[in-house]
């Protein structure tokens, strides 16, 4: 139970992130609705479900028919488990001590192994079967073992004591671009170390491929499942993609006026007075900066949305606050809400707007909201 003063409330006075279950649930169906019938979704909620929240992001996914998720670190798998999420959970990132093959046996999570010396030292440290899951590198030059001796990896691992392999998996680098050609060498090179293991005795119950991209590209890429991210959350991995499936935002950030002031001509806004205002302008302060996972890189650039109207934010963005330009607008009143990322009216702003101004991908623009801002889910 809140007051109206506890901390809950009061964090909602200044800055706050809205998730919309409505939207999430959308998304998860709407990518359900492209697999074929033998082929599951994983939902990938590593970095707090990209800033959504991963506890309930993964409870209400739950619900809604997912079977799997998929996080990068161990403390990610351990807050879920003790959130009471019962649903197999991956590790996508890489263990590399006893310390952590103890943690994942006893939170019962499913490890990414990617070399023959940490599987050894999984079959070595663990007392009791475990599910793992074989990473062959295809082309991204990351995590995996290399696929022109994938087969060799595969077969030791099937030899060892103790692990029992519940899927090999590799992992697209260009499934994003709008040419396909590396992409279908990925999964030659993954086809083709999947045979040279079957044909060693391995059997393999599961195989994976596609990320988000992946998945919207073909279903040729689907196997037996799937691991979707951000795209969950109403992100496309690229323009292109629009035509393929109507994807809704799941997050909304917004923030309140905490001063309106009148400032003549000629006067410097903010650190370093890189916003010079050229005439009178009425300007607003908003409770949210840099620290809450505005980038500062949009100091000048970035807009935001009032009363349904974009308006400009001047000067440098500062580590808890932004100013706006609220000219021309009638009465604006501390308190009042502005919207950074989401809806607002007629008018939008999406994380992608962020990105290309930055140069950069959306994901990064998502992960960055920081957890200082409450999430509140909202109908």
């Amino acid at each position: 139970m809140t007051t109206p003063n506890s901390i809950e409330n009061l964090a909602c006075e200044r800055a706050w992130v809205e998730i919309n279950p409505t939207a999430l649930a959308h998304n998860i169906r709407a990518f359900q609705s492209l697999l074929r019938p033998d082929t599951i979704l994983m939902a990938v909620i590593k970095a707090d479900a990209y800033g959504h929240g991963a506890v309930r992001v993964a409870q209400w996914a739950g619900q809604l028919g997912v079977h799997y998720f998929g996080v990068a670190t161990i403390p990610e798998g351990i807050e879920l488990r003790e959130a009471g999420i019962i649903q197999p959970i991956m590790l996508l990132g890489a263990a590399q001590s006893r310390s952590q093959v103890e943690a994942i046996a006893q939170w019962q999570l499913e490890p990414t192994l990617c070399t023959p010396e940490q599987a050894l030292l999984f079959s070595k440290v663990l007392s009791e079967p475990l599910l793992v899951h074989l990473k062959i590198d295809t082309g991204m030059a990351r995590l995996g073992y290399p696929w022109q001796q994938g087969e060799e990896f595969v077969k030791q691992v099937w030899n060892l004591p103790r692990l029992k392999i519940g899927s090999v998996y590799s992992h697209l680098a260009t499934a994003d671009a709008p040419d396909p050609s590396f992409m279908k060498e990925q999964q030659r090179r993954f086809e083709q170390a999947i045979e040279r293991s079957k044909a060693m005795g391995v059997t393999i119950p599961a195989l994976h491929l596609s990320n988000s991209a992946g998945t919207l590209h073909s279903q040729v890429f689907h196997y037996d499942m799937v691991r979707v991210g951000l795209s969950l959350y109403g992100i496309y991995p690229g323009p292109q993609f629009k035509e393929e499936i109507p994807l809704e935002p799941v997050m909304q950030v917004r923030a309140r006026i905490t001063q309106v002031k009148n400032l003549a001509a000629g006067v410097g806004v903010s650190y370093n007075h890189r916003f010079i205002t050229p005439s009178e302008m009425q300007v607003a302060v908003v409770g949210i900066g840099y620290a809450d996972g505005v980038p500062r890189n949009l100091s000048n650039y970035m807009e935001v949305l009032l009363r349904g109207q974009r308006v400009k934010q001047l000067g440098t963005i500062t580590m808890d606050q932004i100013m706006i330009d609220v000219s021309g607008m009638p009465e604006v009143q501390v308190g009042e809400v502005v919207t950074l990322l989401g809806c607002d009216g007629d008018n939008t702003i999406l994380a992608e707007e962020w990105a290309d101004l930055l140069g950069t991908i959306p994901y990064e623009i998502a992960c960055g909201f920081q957890q200082r801002l409450p999430r509140v889910w909202i109908e």
